[in-house]
Order: C-alpha cells, then sequence, then structure tokens
C-alpha cells in the first residue's frame, strides 16, 4: 500500500496498524514530506512489514547520499526495506530543488549503477572508482564507511512512464513501479514490452524485474464514501493529465485532447474545475472501482499476467481499513 503521508506524526501507529491488517509492504511517497523519515519511524514500530519509498526523488538527491539513507534504513529495518527512484519532471528538479536535469533515463540508469558501486565498496571492500557521464565517485575513506550491513543492500525499484525509463528499469532494476495512470491496455501494449526491450539489452530475463502495479482504488461501503472516493481520484488523474509525460495513455484510450484543457485550466489556477473533465469512463478504464468485495477480482482481472505485486493507492482519500478487505481477499484468492 502506498501509506499517506499528510500527517508525519501517524508514522508511528499506522504502519504497525498496516502490518496487523496483514499487509505486505507499505511505501511513503515523496510530495509534503520526507519519504525516508517516517520509514526509519515505521521501522521501529514493525517488525515483518517490508518498508519502502514509492518514490523517493532520485534527481533531488546525489547517488550517495541515496546511499547512505538506504543503508541506514536496511539496517533499522532488519533488511526489510526497499529503495524506490523516481525522476519527478524537470521544471520540479530545476525551479523547486534547484538540481541538474538532463537526458532523464541515462541519468536515472546511472545514478542507479553509481549506487550499486557504493554499496559494493561498503559491503565487499571493492576499490570505489565510479566515473560516469553525470556522477562521480571515487574517494571513500575508513571516516565515511559504514562497512558491511548485516543484511546485505537493499533492492532498487524503479518508478518510471515512457519507453525510455522503463527500459532503463528492465536493465538495471530489480523492480519496476508502474504509475498508476495506466490501463490493462497501456500496460499490455505499451509497458510490458519497454521493459522487455531493456532486460534483452542487458542479457537479463524479463522475469527478473518484478512487476508492481500501483493501481488506483475507488472503493467505500455506502454510495457517500464511493462518492468521496471518486471524486478524489478525478481530481488527481486531473493533476495527472496536465503532465505530457501521461500523454501516452490518454490517448490510447482516446482522451488525448483532454491535456490542453487541463492544461490551460491549471495556468488560470483553476484546479477545483479540472476534475469535472474526467468522465466516468476514463476514470474506471484506470482506476479500479467498486464496493471492497468487489475489488480483488477486478485487481485479478486488470493485472493477470501481468503483474508480480499489486500496491493500493488513493492519496486524496486514503482508506486502509477498506484496502484491508481487498488485501483479505486478495491473499485468501490467492493461487497456489
Amino acid at each position: 500500500m502506498t501509506v499517506p503521508t499528510e500527517d508525519l506524526t501517524q508514522a508511528r501507529t499506522i504502519y504497525r496498524h498496516l502490518e496487523q491488517l496483514r499487509y505486505d509492504r507499505a511505501f511513503s511517497f515523496e510530495a509534503k514530506h520526507d519519504p525516508f523519515i517516517p520509514l526509519a519511524v515505521a521501522a521501529e514500530h514493525t517488525s515483518t512489514l517490508k518498508l519502502g519509498t514509492a518514490v523517493a526523488i532520485a534527481f533531488a538527491r546525489t547517488p550517495m547520499t541515496l546511499a547512505n539513507a538506504a543503508w541506514d534504513l536496511q539496517t533499522v529495518s532488519g533488511g526489510r526495506f526497499e529503495l524506490g527512484l523516481g525522476s519527478q519532471i524537470q521544471p520540479h528538479i530545476e525551479q523547486r530543488f534547484s538540481m541538474p536535469w538532463s537526458h532523464p533515463a541515462a541519468r536515472m540508469r546511472e545514478m542507479v549503477l553509481a549506487i550499486r558501486a557504493i554499496w559494493d565498496t561498503w559491503q565487499n571492500g571493492v576499490p570505489l572508482n565510479f566515473q560516469g557521464e553525470f556522477y562521480t565517485h571515487t574517494r571513500m575513506v575508513p571516516a565515511f564507511n559504514p562497512g558491511p550491513n548485516p543484511f546485505g543492500a537493499p533492492p532498487i525499484l524503479m518508478g518510471g512512464f515512457g519507453p525510455k525509463m522503463t527500459q532503463v528499469a528492465g536493465e538495471v532494476a530489480d523492480g519496476f513501479l508502474v504509475h498508476p495512470v495506466n490501463s490493462r491496455k497501456s500496460l499490455l501494449e505499451l509497458t510490458l514490452p519497454a521493459l522487455a526491450v531493456g532486460a534483452a539489452a542487458a542479457g537479463r530475463d524479463q522475469n527478473q524485474v518484478e512487476v508492481i502495479c500501483v493501481t488506483i482504488i475507488v472503493t467505500g461501503r455506502t454510495e457517500e464514501q464511493l462518492s468521496r472516493s471518486r471524486e478524489a481520484v478525478r481530481t488527481q488523474l486531473a493533476f495527472y493529465g496536465t503532465t505530457p509525460a501521461y500523454q501516452s495513455v490518454f490517448e490510447l484510450h482516446g482522451y488525448g485532447d483532454l491535456h490542453p484543457h487541463l492544461k490551460q485550466l491549471a495556468r488560470a489556477d483553476k484546479w477545483s474545475e479540472m476534475g469535472a473533465l474526467i468522465d466516468d469512463d476514463l476514470l474506471e478504464t484506470i482506476a479500479v472501482v467498486g464496493e471492497p468485495s468487489e475489488i480483488a477480482e477486478k485487481l485479478r482481472a486488470r493485472l493477470a499476467g501481468i503483474s508480480d505485486s499489486v500496491s493500493l493507492v488513493n492519496n486524496r482519500a486514503p482508506d486502509p481499513e477498506h484496502f484491508a478487505e481487498v488485501v483479505r481477499d486478495l491473499q485468501t484468492q490467492a493461487p497456489h
């Protein structure tokens, strides 16, 4: 599950509650708050729940800072941490984080390789000598070397969108966090082929890359709850629709003309009006919609033959209790 992070004080309780509800994994994400701090707190209040970032903004940091944060969380969690990285978009990297932007797919590939080189130095004593186009790491002295991690290096997951970044995930990542703006059609026609190209370029089996579909859920036991969940997702999809990167999925389903209208409203600061442009057909194409008892079956229909794992999300109207029913149904109906 992608955990809501509006109230950081909930990190002491919400992750433990999710573990009690039998969730397998809980992901933080980077929006208003740092994604690593709540996981450090969560690690002290859980014992079996896997903890990860979905995602931490890679280009807002350096390979060394990411390597350190992940190494430390792998230690304090007892080997339960997964480092999920995403690129964000150019305006945010340059204007919000004041960091360089160029060749995002190639930069992400190098970022992952540089982190692994740093971990190899710490874990195995290999001299640090990573020299790339974007990142160079050639100095590591004992005072700054944490030494071997008793739990080994954490997995690196990549979030991404579009063929180039998806191919990089297929080439270098342990897992791919599929962005929630997706449908079964787009996953089959756009995502899986790109992952296969990347895996082939690295000479590895595509099955070595775990596919984790972050999937938007619209659910509730009453019409009021369903309406709240549905309207929250309309707003979320309208926000996504302002970004050109997601245009391919909208175009695939006949909504290619939506982007300019949403972008115009966003520029006019009319965010509250944008959700009305997301009709029910588009919402139900991207999100999985239904009462809690219906969601597991619909998820299976959506993701069968595609996904190894599913992460449930509705960041603007989260409801872990309803999602827990979905988790239970998915676990009890799992094929043996």
